[in-house]
């Protein structure tokens, strides 16, 4: 056994026995499978253009703002604490949750909308999907083989959602969406954590961006309940650190509550493997009451910020550059790089269908500032 997965619980995802890669390789004298994973997650290139993609705010609209890079991290940092505490293994949820957004658009779920609805004729588009075509398929570091070559249980956990007809054209990654089975505790928990993470943040980026006013949000049980805590222990404490305790807390509340409710379900299950962790259902989960404060939570952030008229103004934007990419780019290829570019011996009956997933792979890889820019050089006069 590895010396890290000693101390793992029964029902915990060993990288000893994973399923393996879909290319076999040499074990590592250092690192167990997941470390490997985690590491090559790091290394890609579509990890780093994370820096540069909208998760709330556009990239360029303040330095402050999360994007997709520093989400993922924190998703990463909630998803081990968890796990440590429930005997699960870290490095399998850093890998799920480090990799989880590798596939999104630029300008976050509207750029996503976007090429989806581009893609309507081609099959659609996903981001979860997208993030397992890009380590499956789209990077390029390996001289042996296309992708990253990721464990089976890492490129589960990414897929977190799947149409039935995707499913059945991904091989075994798809099959648990076919038979109604459950991933690993892992994936479930980083699922979770993922959820911790965004909404709590972008309280703190609604309240800083001003789109957001504390005066609202007090509304909310959940965060009027841990800031009268906080002005109950410190009266004088006002402005940012007010916001940062108050935010903290709430954080706090929801890892210790998953905890505790998921290690009951576990134990009321008595599951003694991954295998049975499969067959069991969700037992990764908040309790009944801390759900429903999720829920107003989630309720209140998507009326008052993510419809905000000022988010709603950039994200018409954003809309409109990914539509307009993509028309032009369908209408004369020879515009996009020739690694985009559909073969000239392609039969005719599969070209159209093969460069719209080559113009939404280009797409999707874009940075915020990049996509503008393509738009700009593709559309400005002033450009030529």
């Amino acid at each position: 056994m590895n010396l890290t997965d000693q101390h793992l619980a029964p029902y915990a995802a060993r990288s000893a026995i994973s399923r393996g890669r879909l290319f076999i390789e040499p074990a590592s004298e250092s690192r167990s499978e997941f470390q490997r994973d985690r590491d090559r997650i790091i290394h890609c290139s579509a990890f780093r253009r994370l820096e540069y993609k909208t998760q709330v705010f556009l990239n360029h609209e303040g330095d402050l703002f999360r994007t997709r890079l520093t989400h993922s991290l924190e998703v990463a940092q909630i998803g081990r604490s968890i796990a440590r505490n429930l005997r699960l293994n870290e490095d399998l949820v850093e890998a799920i949750a480090l990799a989880h957004d590798l596939g999104h658009t630029p300008f976050g779920h509207a750029g996503q909308d976007a090429l989806n609805a581009c893609m309507q004729p081609y099959g659609g588009f996903e981001h979860n999907l997208q993030s397992l075509r890009v380590v499956d398929h789209l990077e390029e570091r390996y001289a042996a083989f296309d992708g990253l070559n990721l464990c089976f249980e890492t490129r589960e956990g990414i897929l977190k959602h799947c149409s039935q007809e995707n499913a059945r054209q991904l091989g075994d990654v798809g099959q648990r969406f076919i038979h109604k089975t459950q991933p690993t505790l892992e994936a479930q928990l980083t699922n979770l954590a993922d959820e911790i993470a965004y909404n709590n943040h972008d309280i703190d980026d609604g309240l800083r961006s001003g789109l957001i006013t504390e005066q609202q949000i007090m509304e909310v049980d959940f965060f009027g309940r841990h800031r009268a805590e906080v002005r109950s222990m410190y009266p004088d404490l006002i402005g940012r650190r007010a916001i940062s305790e108050t935010i903290r807390r709430m954080i706090n509340t929801l890892i210790v509550d998953l905890m505790r409710t998921s290690l009951a379900r576990i134990q009321d299950s008595a599951v003694q493997s991954p295998d049975a962790v499969r067959q069991a259902g969700k037992l990764i989960a908040f309790s009944a009451a801390q759900y429903e404060e999720a829920r107003i939570l989630k309720h209140f952030l998507h009326h008052q910020l993510y419809r905000h008229y000022q988010v709603n103004r950039m994200m018409t934007k954003a809309k409109r550059i990914i539509h307009e990419l993509f028309d032009v780019m369908m209408a004369e290829p020879k515009l996009i790089p020739p690694d985009y570019q559909v073969r000239a011996e392609v039969p005719e009956a599969q070209r159209q269908q093969q460069q719209a997933r080559k113009i939404a792979d280009y797409i999707a890889g874009m940075t915020d500032r990049y996509a503008i820019r393509e738009h700009k050089r593709l559309f400005s006069i002033e450009d030529m």
